[in-house]
């Protein structure tokens, strides 16, 4: 469902979820700077299986590739900590990227293609889940729930209708960048690539206006979420200072 409440300010951004969002309950945020959108995640992306396939496949070449090279490697049958990586450096994978903090998915929808209405999307992960684990509805953790998400470790790139649903689930904070950005997760299935209000009923689309994202940034920086704070590698503070050098 998409709000047409006008998002020009940092004050009517928050002031949508106080309207929208029921009190107590968990909610996660995504950005997009482009306001069509996909919910599927890097590696689903791809028109052609083959393509899929090749993607998911190059999770095993990576282990091989970094071990040697992590100063804090993800134990050898760590698949999800071997996910995360992947994700982190920007190789395909099935995993995608939400946070539990609304400013950063604000910043990540005006941050790029400025030109361009952006959007950020909300979802109930609790209610997403619930098509899995109906008796004991919660986001899901290698810890409690292995039985639940190793399977999608062996998926295929092939579309399955009986297929695996798409699920919400809880990493493990296992770098800076994704403990500063709150990050999680949702793991996608086989039964249909792209989330969607069939699968999660609660998602909502909140368009971020072009002539409006520059403000929104200027605001944001003034209260922590700029590129500096959750991007700690040293090429994006560097990036960070030069331009509020005006370089």
């Amino acid at each position: 469902m998409f709000q047409d409440q006008l998002i020009s300010t940092l004050s009517d951004f928050f002031g949508v979820f106080h309207s929208l969002l029921e009190p107590n309950k968990i909610f996660w945020f995504r950005g997009h700077p482009q306001l069509t959108h996909s919910l599927a995640p890097s590696a689903l992306r791809y028109a052609a299986q083959e393509k899929r396939d090749a993607a998911l496949h190059l999770l095993a070449d990576m282990k091989r590739f970094l071990d040697m090279k992590l100063g804090r490697p993800p134990a050898p049958d760590d698949d999800l900590g071997w996910m995360q990586v992947a994700q982190h450096y920007g190789l395909p994978t099935r995993l995608l990227d939400w946070t539990q903090n609304a400013a950063v998915a604000l910043f990540f929808a005006c941050s790029k293609d400025p030109d361009s209405d952006g959007l950020v999307v909300i979802l109930n992960p609790i209610e997403l889940n619930q098509n899995v684990e109906a008796r004991s509805p919660r986001v899901f953790n290698m810890e409690r729930d292995a039985n639940i998400i190793k399977p999608y470790f062996k998926l295929d790139g092939k579309v399955r209708p009986a297929g695996k649903r798409t699920i919400a689930i809880n990493p493990t904070w296992n770098t800076e960048r994704i403990a500063l950005q709150q990050g999680v997760f949702t793991l996608h299935g086989s039964k249909s690539f792209a989330l969607d209000r069939a699968q999660a009923s609660s998602l909502l689309y909140v368009p971020i206006l072009r002539e409006y994202k520059r403000g929104l940034l200027n605001e944001l920086e003034r209260v922590g979420i700029g590129e500096m704070f959750i991007f700690p590698e040293p090429e994006h503070v560097c990036s960070h200072l030069k331009r509020s050098a005006g370089l």
